[in-house]
């Protein structure tokens, strides 16, 4: 089956008008569930809002200069890239520069800005990996060795942080990438082994993760400390209904649900806005995957289609993992909610990926243009 270029144009233009409406839509839920929070700890109702904007800016920028690197610089300077998000990684450690919120340090103060590199991490890996595993038979044992240590190191790093949300999202990531190329299928199972292996070992490191398990298969066991966050969300969900509870009035953001602009906003879509919001907010993330799978069905280079389609699913599996979350389905991990949820790391990695998975779309129909060759899908 072949798909057009109509078609394609179709799929680019859907993912575009999707990023653009859940932003704003973000920018307005944020507003929402944030401005009595703002008054009453910054004494300006905006404090969020204003922010958001300003990263909804800085990001639309980065997207713009990402969008029109060639694909070719970018997987040139994977190597590079990483090291320097691994450099940040690392000042997150240092006492003075690491910036520690509820016991995790994950944040960079650079001239009164908080970076939180993880962020970035997801999506550096993503470039970085396909390379490595589709040509793996070909590198010798130092190039072998040089790739593992910088996959492995910010994976350590995120463990000490600890950010076990973002461990979770890069690895899954990775055996993506790795399951889709052409690695043997006995490397991708050792690869999948070990990291499960890794996961369970780190998991069962830390009284406080097995807290939240427990705390997941019965909130209400510890209603008042490890449960308390899940079940207001469960509450904000069920005052929602099916219309909800119109956009401003919900009343579970006013100071009963945590990280309400932030992790949790899903909760407050869900009791301002009701199952239809929800639905739509879940049918827009759907949309998006799948026109993004589509088009990166397309890309005839091999790695134009592992780093595309691993930017879609780290976007999709993070948004499902965040829903999952809120109601309940998953243990509390600190996973925001892409394009939706408070941060400026957060929204301007997601555009850089965003921006990378349009560069490698415009080097391959540059390409295409030259030879005049339709893409199977």
């Amino acid at each position: 089956m072949e798909m057009t270029r109509d078609k394609i144009d179709l799929y680019k233009r859907l993912i575009i008008l999707l990023v653009i409406a859940l932003s704003l839509f973000g920018v307005l839920m944020i507003y929402s569930s944030s401005y009595i929070l703002a008054r009453e700890h910054f004494a300006d109702s905006n404090f969020f809002l204003k922010r958001q904007l300003l990263y909804l800016a800085a990001g639309a920028c980065v997207f713009f200069i990402t969008s029109r690197l060639r694909f070719e610089f970018l997987i040139k300077n994977a190597l590079y890239i990483n090291l320097a998000i691994i450099g940040f990684l690392i000042l997150t450690l240092i006492p003075g520069l690491g910036i520690a919120v509820k016991g995790a340090s994950r944040w960079v103060g650079l001239a009164g800005i908080r970076i939180q590199p993880a962020e970035f991490l997801k999506f550096s890996l993503i470039l970085f990996v396909p390379n490595f595993f589709e040509n793996f038979s070909h590198f010798d044992l130092k190039n072998k060795i040089i790739h593992v240590a910088v996959i492995c190191i910010p994976l350590l790093i995120l463990t000490r942080q600890p950010d076990f949300g973002a461990f979770s999202i890069c690895t899954m990531g990775i055996i993506f990438i790795a399951f889709l190329s052409h690695l043997s299928r006995k490397k991708f199972y050792f690869t999948l082994l070990c990291s499960s292996a890794l996961s369970l070992f780190i998991l069962l490191l830390e009284p406080y993760r097995i807290k939240r398990l427990i705390s997941f298969l019965d909130p209400w066991k510890n209603s008042r400390a490890s449960g308390f966050q899940v079940i207001q969300s469960f509450l904000a969900f069920a005052n929602g209904s099916f219309l909800g509870q119109g956009l401003g009035n919900g009343n579970q953001k006013l100071f009963y649900l945590p990280e309400a602009h932030n992790d949790f906003i899903f909760s407050v879509i869900g009791e301002e806005l009701g199952l239809v919001g929800v639905i739509a907010i879940v049918l827009a993330f759907a949309t998006l995957t799948y026109c993004g799978f589509k088009l990166a069905l397309c890309f005839r280079s091999r790695l134009s289609f592992l780093v595309s389609s691993g930017i879609i699913f780290m976007l999709g599996i993070q948004a499902v993992m965040n829903m999952s979350v809120v109601l309940g389905l998953l243990p509390t991990k600190g996973l925001n909610l892409p394009f939706l949820s408070f941060g400026g790391s957060s929204l301007i990695s997601n555009m850089w990926a965003l921006g990378i998975f349009m560069s490698a779309h415009k080097a391959t129909f540059e390409r295409n243009a030259t030879s005049g060759v339709r893409h199977d899908s």
